[in-house]
């Protein structure tokens, strides 16, 4: 399927982390991720950059492969995956992702 747009991918993008211990794992990864990228500002070593793009996808590839048992959408969709990772991750730290989950699945 072709997305043109975020919003619409977005529902698929959900769908593809319908287990909370998969969004779980993403969002550690996501939040290991911004760590390694403050300290490779505040050290100047890029190092942590390659930290934070190994810890953040791990994560994720775990969630997919033996929790979800599907493919990363960031395979085939890597821009739209990449920012709905940080959208997801702004649900799950603002408590709303219940909310945008129930949006989804009333509209499947």
């Amino acid at each position: 399927m072709q997305y043109n747009t975020l919003k619409e991918f977005w529902p698929y993008y959900l769908s593809e982390h319908s287990k909370a211990s998969n969004r779980t794992l993403h969002f550690i990864g996501s939040s290991l991720g911004l760590i390694c990228f403050g300290l490779a500002i505040y050290t100047q070593n890029l190092y942590y950059l390659l930290g934070g793009f190994v810890s953040g996808y791990a994560f994720a590839w775990i969630g997919h492969f033996f929790i979800e048992k599907n493919r990363p959408a960031t395979f085939q969709y890597p821009l739209k995956s990449f920012i709905s990772d940080w959208i997801m991750f702004y649900y799950i730290l603002t408590g709303q992702i219940k909310k945008e989950l129930d949006k989804i699945s009333a509209k499947g």
